[in-house]
C-alpha cells in the first residue's frame, strides 16, 4: 500500500519531534508486520509453486475472508446473504477453474452470484450495486491470479514477479512514507497517503523488479519496467479500496492479520493488477519473461 492505516500498529512508531521534524520509536508494529508479512509471503509462494487445486484452495480461502470485511463495510452487519453469495460464488469459480482450465464455467459463476445478490440487496434494501460490485471486485481477480498461473508458459515466475513487485511498492510506500512524510496525496481519497509514499513505493518496485530479472538472468532494465507497471496500478488498487473505505467511514477494512489490518487491506493492490496483467498476458499474448529474454 501507499501508506498506512491510522489504526495500524506500525503508524504509532513515528511521531512529530520538537521542532517539526520526525522522530522514530519502537512499537510492537515493528515486530508483528515483518513476522505476519515474511509468512504470508511464504504461504502465497507455496501455494503459486503447487498451482492447481492448492492454489485454487488459498486464493478461495483468501476471497471469502476479504468478501466477509467487503459485505460488512457496505451492509454494516458481519454475516450477509450476500456475503454466502459471494463466498460460494468464487469458490465455485477457482475451484471448477483449476478442474477444467479455459472453460467459461467459473465466468458464469461470478457472474450468476453477481446477479443474485444484486437481488437480495434490492430485497434487503442495501446497496445494490456494492453488493453485486463485490462478487466482481473480489471474483474477476480471484479468477485472473489461477488464469495466469494455469494458462501463460512462465504462470508461476510471472505471478511471483507481480507479487514481489506489490510486496516491494507496499513495503516502500509504508517506510518512506512515514519517514519522510510531507504533501498528501489525495486527500480527498485517503487522507494518510502521501507523494514521497508513492514515489518511495515506485523506487523500491523498481529496484525488486531490477533483482529478480537479473536472478532470472533476463534484462534489468525491462525488469525495472515491468516493476514499474506493476507498482503503478498497484497503487491504483490502493486507493480504490481507501476510498471505498472512506465513502463508508471506516478505518480499516478488518484487524485479522497483525500490524497489516484486514484481508482486503493486504490484498486490495492484487486485485486490480492481477486482471490487468491477465489481460496484457492472456489477451495482448505478451509474455513479459519470454518476450523479454
Amino acid at each position: 500500500m501507499i501508506d498506512t492505516p491510522d489504526t495500524a500498529p506500525l503508524g504509532q512508531a513515528f511521531s512529530a519531534g520538537r521542532e517539526g521534524g520526525r522522530r522514530l520509536r519502537f512499537s510492537l508494529g515493528w515486530i508483528t508486520r515483518p513476522v505476519f508479512g515474511l509468512a504470508l509471503a511464504v504461504i502465497a509462494a507455496s501455494a503459486l509453486w503447487m498451482g492447481s487445486f492448492v492454489l485454487a484452495a488459498f486464493v478461495a480461502l483468501t476471497i471469502v475472508l476479504a468478501a466477509r470485511e467487503w459485505h460488512r463495510m457496505v451492509s454494516g452487519q458481519l454475516l450477509t446473504g450476500e456475503f454466502f453469495v459471494t463466498a460460494i460464488a468464487v469458490a465455485a469459480a477457482v475451484f471448477s477453474f483449476a478442474a477444467w482450465p479455459g472453460s467459461v464455467a467459473p465466468w458464469l459463476f461470478v457472474l450468476a452470484g453477481a446477479a443474485v445478490s444484486l437481488v437480495l440487496a434490492v430485497r434487503h434494501r442495501r446497496s445494490p450495486l456494492w453488493e453485486a460490485g463485490g462478487v466482481l471486485y473480489l471474483g474477476v481477480p480471484a479468477l485472473a491470479l489461477v488464469a495466469l498461473r494455469a494458462m501463460s508458459v512462465h504462470g508461476f515466475l510471472i505471478v511471483l514477479a507481480m507479487f514481489v513487485a506489490i510486496w516491494a511498492t507496499d513495503t516502500g510506500a509504508l517506510v518512506v512514507g512515514k519517514l519522510v512524510g510531507g504533501p498528501k496525496l489525495w486527500p480527498a481519497l485517503s487522507p494518510n497517503k502521501t507523494w514521497a509514499g508513492a514515489i518511495g513505493g515506485m523506487v523500491f518496485a523498481i529496484f525488486a523488479g531490477g533483482v529478480v530479472f537479473s536472478f532470472l538472468a533476463l534484462n534489468v532494465v525491462h525488469g525495472a519496467l515491468f516493476a514499474a507497471f506493476v507498482g503503478a496500478i498497484a497503487q491504483v488498487g490502493d486507493l480504490f479500496e481507501s476510498w471505498a473505505k472512506r465513502r463508508f467511514r471506516i478505518k480499516d477494512s478488518g484487524g485479522l492479520i497483525p500490524g497489516h489490518g484486514g484481508v482486503l487491506d493486504r490484498i486490495d493492490s492484487t486485485l486490480l493488477v492481477a486482471p490487468v496483467l491477465a489481460v496484457v498476458v492472456l489477451v495482448v499474448q505478451f509474455d513479459p519473461l519470454g518476450a523479454l529474454i
